[in-house]
């Protein structure tokens, strides 16, 4: 029985990064050779245990066979005859197919160590073809260590292409796209993930709202980028760049999905897009089970991040309602993640990358005039009912008017 570090953990150590997780590989064992070393069997398809002590992943070397269509079609084969480097074909880049042994020996049967040195993103073998979730990885990957100058191999972007066209890729589970999206969605350059299923097609396929956005123009004075796919993209990596939460990244790319849909003729305005983006931003979050809180705040955001950017305009009863819109009374978090958004789209155009974006702070500083006034200051008057919230909603309306009334003048 031997015990071989690989995968991520060896990969990791090699460019330099601290590795989040160590993966092992077990050759020469069985099951019950595992079990009786009081190993903890965990896998469900395969067999992967626990170590005792350390509770790291050790999983028996395997081979696998396609059986059926998509990434669950296959039949895996584990036992003591399966070698490493049998193990090690089986995976999807060169770079994640690189073993240590228990001496801190590297085993780099497929070159993984020269294509960590050559900042290049290369299947192991023709099987990649026969798992479509290699696509969504290999942009993931790419997405991860765009910042380290890594690029796709001409060859494996052609195989992804070739999933794509075999409709492999229509395979997916919804779960599984979320999974390797939202994890490509942390990373620090995430439009580099979308970037890299477009290039093979499969942008088209899974996220088909988003890849209209390409070819639609907008503005030039607004969007010096003029293309709005390549603004989306720029929201994205703006988000990351400000380090902000999934939902607030979720968010800025489904923002404009409404342009997509506005005819041709009309281009490059966008009247009304925010309005017709919310239809779209809710079934691409139903399609995909995006979780909740990413839901809600990428449907607000797409509705009212225009009157987010024109707050400054707004009088004082429609500035109070879009407050309430925006949760700012009694959902405080969700209010500073739409104003997260807010500021992401603002500063994904070109030119705009560091621009400064006022609006928050006077929709925060609005908020707390907005929260002065409270039920208890009206209920002692007499109002009951519906009249307290009218009475309430009045006296804010009032407080809010003062305070804009109070402020520096912008220049003209």
């Amino acid at each position: 029985m031997k015990h071989y570090l690989v995968g991520g953990a060896v990969r990791d150590r090699l460019l330099g990064l601290e590795p989040a997780e160590r993966d092992w590989v077990v050759v020469g064992a069985t099951p019950d050779e595992l079990q009786a070393a009081g190993y903890q069997p965990v896998g469900q398809d395969f067999p992967v245990f626990l170590h005792p002590d350390t509770k790291e992943e050790h999983a028996l070397a395997r081979t696998e066979r396609k059986s059926a269509p998509g990434y669950r079609g296959f039949v895996f084969h584990a036992d003591p005859g399966v070698t490493l480097e049998d193990d090690l074909r089986r995976r999807d880049l060169t770079i994640n197919a690189i073993a240590e042994d228990e001496d801190g020996v590297l085993i780099d049967p497929y070159g993984g160590r020269q294509d960590i040195e050559a900042r290049v993103l290369r299947h192991v073998s023709e099987a990649f073809v026969e798992d479509p979730v290699r696509v969504l990885r290999v942009a993931r990957f790419h997405a991860r260590f765009a910042h380290l100058g890594f690029r796709v191999a001409d060859e494996t972007l052609a195989l992804m292409r070739r999933i794509v066209d075999d409709g492999e890729i229509d395979h997916l589970v919804p779960e599984r796209v979320w999974k390797e999206m939202s994890r490509a969605l942390m990373s620090g350059r995430p439009g580099v993930f979308f970037d890299t299923l477009r290039a093979c097609g499969a942008l088209a396929r899974i996220l088909p709202e988003v890849d209209a956005l390409f070819g639609v123009p907008q503005r030039a004075d607004y969007h010096p980028e003029i293309d709005t796919g390549v603004h989306t993209l720029m929201c994205v990596d703006a988000a990351a760049r400000a380090g902000t939460s999934l939902p607030v990244r979720y968010a800025a790319l489904v923002h404009d999905l409404g342009k997509g849909l506005t005819p041709a003729a009309e281009w490059p305005s966008h009247k009304m897009h925010e309005h017709r983006g919310v239809p779209l931003v809710e079934g691409v979050s139903a399609r995909l089970r995006v979780p909740a809180l990413c839901r809600d705040i990428a449907v607000v955001h797409t509705r009212e991040h225009l009157n987010v950017h024109r707050v400054r305009e707004l009088k004082a009863s429609t500035l109070h309602d879009l407050i309430e819109r925006l949760g700012a009374l009694r959902q405080p978090d969700r209010f500073a993640l739409i104003l997260q958004a807010c500021e992401s789209d603002a500063r994904g155009r070109l030119g705009f990358e560091d621009s400064e974006y006022p609006q928050t702070d006077y929709l925060r500083e609005a908020a707390k005039v907005a929260r002065g006034p409270q039920a208890r200051d009206v209920i002692p008057l007499g109002y009951e009912g519906a009249a307290i919230g009218e009475q309430l909603r009045l006296r804010r309306i009032a407080a809010l008017r003062d305070w804009q009334a109070a402020l520096p003048q912008e220049p003209a």
